[in-house]
């Protein structure tokens, strides 16, 4: 019997969304926001702009005032700036790559990972990584918001990080369709508190922009250094890995056709790498908003958001309105932010649970884990030492996303020894692939050291640049070493239908899986090892047996 299976027949098209009667929860669930898997054309029913809007939206977070705070703070205006810059730029740059695959192929972070230099189970390492830093940024946010609350309703914080914890559960449940109304109708509001304020500074007091301009921080004397720098977008760099929440959102782009490409193009440069625009703006509105603080209050003050954006409306409204208005500026962008940070970990989480146990538990029972190590960290004052936690991170985030960056740019565009499309599915990758695993544990371990100064004092500061350094050289040299032979087990799924189309678009053909009897598109299924039929890839993930797995190619 050949070991080659090829199916011709193709079911009928039907709404991947509809389940049919009595389906277990878990496939309702999978088919809502399609954890795990490829996002079909049939659920993909938004435009561009919107899809880019709901993305954007999930950038609404208060971090990035406090990160630029510290920054500032410590290093000076001048030195704040330009980590901020440099560290925009590398993720600008990183990020595009990225964004385009998980748009173009409607696949997340993790899925794009794993055939892109780190193979099936090897990618559970970084699926670790970016799990973190949801929950790491969700104790983030609801450290500002309970800090809000405190001021406003006078809410002890411990209370306060529990209330931020338990309110985004209802609304992280319905998974696409709920995020993308919460964002598209909160997105006005938000961006009118938030720039209100700067531009009447500005505008009513001038001195305010020279304060700023000349503020020398703590550490320096004012002038320019590659220490304080390098320091600096360490801290900043620590957002890199946002770019897998932006692509959790992108996936669901309608397909690029010769109409809409132009709007297309626009929405994922925006809503993919673009988001660092925003947030390194913001970043520089947080050290502005402590250099006022610093004249108006006093220091302590100064890294909080909450006493930012409070100092700021009590310059022009009256005293009455401003708490208010601050704890609806930081409850909005906590809602919006850690909505995302809750939805992306979730997902995260359970691509890793899946592959190492071969059970899917339903992506709840994570969102509550994400929420549980979030509320661990609120409680144990994450706030107090951020840049530390941030600065540590970002070495593990940065050699992560630089490797999958370069393998796709380089291996795949420039030395072609890595597929050109997108992999995913069990049976058709290695379990590790050594290409991203070791340029990736090579990057991380070795910039992790020289943070904690193991090579010195003198290289402590480099070690964000030493994570995307090794990462871009050691990725395309084990391509080249391994002659590109550990990506793909085999180039053939069994299925005669192309999987693109001909606009290079992902095929809306649909197949019925004989596991779980529900309809998926072409790019998501794989032809069966001992039926004539096709499997999905969840169906694949769970086989604890390996009985519908296709055997490697000879």
């Amino acid at each position: 019997m050949s070991t080659e299976p090829r199916l011709a027949e193709v079911a009928q098209p039907e709404p991947a969304q509809q389940a049919a009667p009595g389906t277990d929860q878990a496939v309702k669930e999978t088919l809502e926001d399609y954890t795990l898997r490829f996002a079909p054309r049939s659920y993909r029913r938004w435009t561009p702009m919107v899809v880019a809007t709901t993305a954007l939206g999930g950038i609404a977070y208060m971090a990035d005032f406090s990160i630029g705070a510290g920054i500032g703070l410590a290093h000076g205006t001048g030195n704040a700036l330009l980590a901020i810059a440099v560290a925009a730029v590398v993720i600008f740059v990183t990020g595009f790559p990225l964004a385009y695959y998980g748009a173009r192929y409607n696949i997340d972070l993790d899925l794009i990972t794993r055939g892109s230099g780190f193979g099936y189970f090897g990618s559970v390492l970084t699926s670790v990584i970016f799990a973190s830093f949801t929950f790491i940024f969700f104790a983030l946010e609801g450290s500002i918001m309970a800090q809000g609350l405190k001021l406003g309703l006078g809410l002890p914080l411990w209370l306060g990080y529990l209330v931020s914890t338990l309110m985004v559960i209802p609304l992280v449940i319905y998974g696409m369709t709920a995020l993308s109304k919460l964002q598209v109708w909160t997105t006005p509001i938000w961006l009118l508190l938030m720039v209100g304020p700067l531009v009447y500074l500005v505008a009513t007091d001038p001195g305010t922009v020279d304060r700023f301009l000349a503020y020398a921080g703590t550490d320096g004397d004012g002038g320019i250094n590659t220490a304080s720098v390098l320091l600096g977008a360490g801290v900043c760099l620590s957002l890199i890995a946002q770019i897998g929440e932006q692509i959790d959102y992108l996936r669901f782009m309608p397909p690029k056709t010769e109409a809409n490409k132009r709007r297309w193009w626009t929405a994922v440069v925006m809503a993919g790498p673009g988001w660092v625009v925003l947030g390194a703006l913001k970043q520089a509105i947080g050290v502005f908003l402590a250099v006022y603080i610093i004249a108006e209050v006093g220091a302590s003050a100064a890294p909080e958001p909450i006493q930012q954006f409070k100092g700021a409306f009590d310059a022009m409204m009256p005293s009455w309105l401003v708490v208010p208005l601050a704890v609806v500026l930081v409850v909005i962008s906590q809602i919006k932010i850690n909505v995302t940070n809750a939805y992306s970990g979730s997902l995260a989480w359970t691509n890793s649970f899946t592959r190492v146990t071969r059970r899917y538990p339903g992506r709840m029972v994570f969102v509550l884990v994400n929420l549980g190590f979030a509320l661990a960290l609120m409680e144990a004052d994450m706030f107090s030492f951020l840049n530390s936690i941030l600065g540590f991170y970002s070495n593990c985030a940065i050699a992560w996303v630089v490797t999958v960056a370069t393998d796709i740019g380089i291996n795949k565009y420039v030395l072609k020894l890595s597929p050109h499309a997108p992999e995913f599915r069990r049976g058709m990758l290695y379990a590790v692939n050594p290409v991203g695993v070791v340029a990736f544990v090579a990057a991380s371990g070795l910039s992790i050291a020289m943070y904690f100064h193991a090579l010195g004092d003198a290289l402590q500061p480099y070690s964000p640049v030493a994570a995307a350094v090794i990462a871009f050289v050691l990725t395309p040299l084990m391509a080249v070493v391994t002659k590109g032979r550990y990506y793909l087990r085999r180039t053939d799924d069994g299925i005669a239908e192309p999987p693109l189309d001909a606009d290079g678009n992902p095929s809306a053909v649909a197949y019925e899986c004989h596991v779980c009897r529900q309809q998926f598109e072409r790019p998501d299924v794989a032809a069966c090892r001992t039926h004539d039929a096709v499997v999905c890839s969840l169906c694949l993930s769970t086989d604890k047996v390996g009985d519908h797995v296709l055997p490697a190619a000879v």
